[in-house]
């Protein structure tokens, strides 16, 4: 897809369609979201009968609005990131990067689409071969990240392994310290998923399967509207995590744990910064499925007062698994930045946007489980996941 921009007068610097439309539309939603407040409030003041009505219509709206902000922008993205304008950089290879990188990562996040679709529509209508596609969908699925994590490391080894500048004299790329990191970090989430995550539902039902895709979506829609971000991939974005957490909250961690699968593979190809097949792995799917350790507190009825304490402790969790994960990759994988500064150290204070991230999170999080009506919404569902 050719590469959509204009030049400046008098400026050989292309400007992107991306960065031209991504502040438009960041003010675009804050207002959309400060006027359904307004109304919601309205509502609840004085006609409250109709309020439930009024949610549903906000909520399905929200829904097409984040998928169709989504898309345009994950379309921008990409033609941004992969334009020629790179050429510059000798380091990268771009018909690698676009075959071995990009394409196997979009083709996975479809599979996981389609697959989604079909489970529900398989559900709905012929739910006697539901487990037998789903499992289908599943070796697809599984599949698809096998082939990318070779692709990549395929990409690896042939334009970055021997670059000279992630692999130097005075740093280089730890490929046993990235793989023994990934290896535990999912030995990791398997034990919490199974061990923490006992009493749900087994299986993805087509309300669990509608939530997750409405929250998946919320929350890579909110990811676009950057607070600021970093040069080396990472971003403090507004309250993008809450809508993966309150879904944790009410479903349970292992559904959770799924979605924030999902959500990395997306974050993967909105803004890749991928040099190592364990790498993109421990940044992007394994860091946020952590995320899904957000409702690992939900089922305390001692704290069931406290809801606002409930969901910041899991959040705390959660994040914080999400930063160990970030700064074992920084630690590993991108050492060539730290220059003279210890590895570690470089990347314990290069990932702490994380904590910045999860504050602006919980501040949004707190204010949200203060709402009793929502509080109950949630209850009704987390109990209904555990019927």
């Amino acid at each position: 897809m050719a590469d959509i921009s204009v030049l400046l007068e008098g400026s050989t610097a292309p400007v992107y369609a991306a960065d031209t439309i991504e502040p438009m539309a960041i003010w675009v939603t804050i207002g959309v979201v400060i006027g359904l407040a307004l109304v919601a409030v309205i509502f609840l003041l004085f006609d409250r009968e109709d309020f439930g009505k009024f949610a549903k219509i906000a909520l399905i709206g929200s829904v097409i609005y984040a998928a169709a902000f989504g898309i345009l922008m994950l379309v921008l993205e990409i033609t941004k990131h992969f334009s020629l304008v790179y050429a510059d950089e000798n380091y990268i290879n771009h018909a690698d990067l676009i075959s071995h990188v990009l394409v196997p990562l979009a083709i996975a996040c479809a599979i996981v689409l389609v697959s989604a679709i079909l489970l529900c529509i398989i559900y709905k209508f012929k739910r006697k071969a539901f487990k037998i596609v789903g499992w289908i969908c599943g070796v697809l699925i599984l599949a698809s990240f096998v082939v990318a994590s070779i692709l990549i490391g395929m990409y690896y080894a042939a334009n970055i392994s021997h670059d000279g500048y992630y692999n130097s004299d005075t740093a280089s790329v730890s490929n046993l310290g990235l793989y023994i990191s990934m290896g535990a970090l999912i030995v990791l989430l398997a034990i919490f998923a199974i061990f923490l995550g006992k009493g749900g539902k087994k299986g993805f039902d087509t309300k669990t399967i509608a939530y997750g895709a409405i929250c998946i979506a919320l929350s890579f829609a909110l990811s676009y509207i950057k607070i600021f971000q970093l040069p080396q991939g990472g971003s403090v974005t507004l309250v993008s995590l809450l809508p993966l957490m309150v879904y944790s909250y009410m479903f349970g961690i292992r559904k959770g744990i799924f979605a924030g699968i999902i959500y990395g593979l997306l974050q993967a190809v909105q803004d890749p910064f991928i040099i190592h097949p364990a790498q993109f792995l421990l940044d992007y799917p394994i860091a946020f499925a952590f995320i899904g350790l957000a409702g690992i507190f939900a089922s305390i009825k001692a704290m069931d007062k406290v809801p606002q304490v409930k969901f910041a402790l899991g959040a705390i969790v959660a994040c914080s698994f999400r930063f160990v994960t970030h700064v074992l990759s920084g630690v590993f994988a991108f050492a060539a930045y730290a220059g003279e500064m210890n590895a570690l150290v470089y990347s314990l204070s290069y990932n702490s946007f994380v904590f910045v991230d999860m504050l602006i999170t919980i501040v949004a999080g707190v204010l949200v489980f203060s709402s009793k009506n929502f509080v109950k919404l949630v209850s009704q569902y987390y109990k209904s996941t555990r019927a």
